[in-house]
């Protein structure tokens, strides 16, 4: 069936979610390029933050997050993607800007942070269950590569227009509009996604064979294809018991797989900064080209890993054994992370000590974000749409409990080397290098049956 013809709706939908996951980074990284000014001393104009207090605020919005995704993947599966993501939106928004007047205190900047954690908790549960609706199996792993890529294109924005905001208002007046404009972005969107989404089943810009077309698993025959169920709506609505979920190797496999990788892309996203600051002495200004590129060549990854199942399975692989080989591939790359403090060092390589690093953390982004991609996907390849929401929310817990514990690790391994920062960063490159490996392992091991829960 030909594209023109079949329609193309489908990826209307998926740029509402690219846009929607943007503004979520945009707001979630802001509070990275206000770390040099919230670490220098009170005397000199800063909030006199020490790298512990720092972690402590981005640790505990981490936790918070969460352990409020599971409740939101559940309250998603109860109301809808169209609600549930609008929801999300307004309060991740609301908490945004407020954090404009939190002051230098830690423990008010902690709270802030962590409620604005309950809205951004909602944005991948919605967009996963989202993909899952209105995309058959085979163009998932590409569609959630495509949404996917907003975590960087956010991050990017946020490289550029946070340091403009220090500039251009000054430090104090800056760091309170970075956080007001950044919190307003979302509102806007919000009259799009009223406009333009709506279910399948409901949408009547959809035609009929585009509608049958992502439908289409659910008559063909797969070792991870679905059973034929319930009418879509009855079948997304249904209630799933999450202790039961729990009774599922499928979904520890998904909570490990984000327990020991996710904690990676909130290093990047929360220390890259830190990092090039201290072991290039770059200031705010200079901070926000290298990082706006380590974030741009990082789409190319989640759409690199979107695309690599699909290759496979156009080669005659099932999805399983696809999605498998991509992410096993995808796992080498980050071992590049092990180099980066050699190719980082000014007496090996001099002043271009600093392009050989962003190359080497280019290659590490990129290739977490196609970890991503595939690990998202795993979720309905294996479950049916009425569950993802739920499973996506349990993974949400594994994914804050560790990027949690690698903040508080960050934060005491950089105050402990403090004169040394080179090595506390060796031992942290370390095991973001290491840790994909381990966990495909263990994602292998978990989903060895291969066969798809019907519930």
């Amino acid at each position: 069936m030909k594209e023109s013809r079949m329609g193309k709706y489908r990826w209307v939908i998926i740029s509402l979610l690219l846009f929607s996951t943007t503004i979520n980074y945009v707001d979630r990284q802001v509070i990275s390029y206000l770390k040099v000014f919230l670490s220098t001393p009170v005397d000199k104009g800063g909030f006199g933050w020490s790298n512990s207090d720092y972690s402590t605020v981005t640790g505990l919005f981490t936790l918070f997050y969460s352990v409020i995704t599971i409740f939101s993947g559940l309250l998603i599966d109860r109301i809808g993607t169209k609600l549930g993501l609008a929801l999300s939106l307004i309060i991740w928004s609301i908490f945004g800007m407020l954090n404009a007047f939190s002051g230098s205190s830690v423990a008010v900047n902690a709270i802030i942070r962590s409620l604005f954690g309950i809205g951004e908790a909602g944005n991948f549960p919605a967009s996963i269950k989202t993909v899952a609706e209105w995309f058959p199996k085979k163009e998932r792993a590409l569609a959630t590569g495509i949404f996917n890529s907003g975590t960087n294109l956010g991050a990017m924005v946020a490289a550029l227009f946070v340091p403009w905001c220090l500039a251009y208002f000054g430090l104090i007046t800056g760091y309170k509009m970075a956080y007001l404009l950044t919190g307003g972005f979302g509102f806007i969107w919000l009259l799009f996604w009223f406009l333009l989404y709506n279910t399948p089943a409901k949408s009547k810009q959809l035609t009929k064979e585009e509608f049958d077309y992502i439908h289409s698993d659910d008559v063909q025959t797969d070792d991870l294809v679905a059973h034929v169920g319930p009418s879509e709506d009855v079948a997304v609505r249904e209630k799933v018991s999450w202790w039961k979920l729990l009774t599922f190797p499928q979904t520890w496999a998904f909570f490990m797989g984000k327990f020991l990788t996710d904690g990676v892309w909130y290093f990047l996203l929360f220390w890259l900064p830190d990092y090039l600051h201290k072991q290039f002495n770059m200031s705010t200004e200079q901070l926000k080209w290298p990082t706006f590129i380590v974030y741009g060549i990082s789409i190319i990854g989640s759409l690199f890993g979107g695309s690599l199942p699909m290759f496979f399975i156009s080669k005659g692989m099932t999805v399983y054994s696809a999605r498998m080989r991509a992410m096993f591939i995808i796992a080498l790359l980050p071992l590049s992370l092990l180099s980066i403090q050699y190719f980082g060092n000014k007496e090996n390589f001099g002043s271009n000590a600093s392009v050989l690093a962003i190359m080497v953390l280019c290659l590490g982004a990129a290739a977490h974000q196609a970890w991503s991609a595939n690990l998202f996907t795993t979720v309905s390849d294996f479950f049916p749409k009425k569950a993802i929401g739920s499973v996506i929310g349990i993974g949400g817990l594994g994914s804050g409990v560790g990027g949690f514990l690698i903040q508080k690790l960050v934060g005491r391994l950089t105050d402990y080397y403090a004169a040394t920062p080179n090595i506390a960063y060796t031992i942290l490159f370390t095991f973001c290098a290491l840790t994909y490996i381990v966990a495909w392992i263990i994602i292998r091991a978990l989903t060895a049956k291969k066969q798809v829960i019907a519930i």
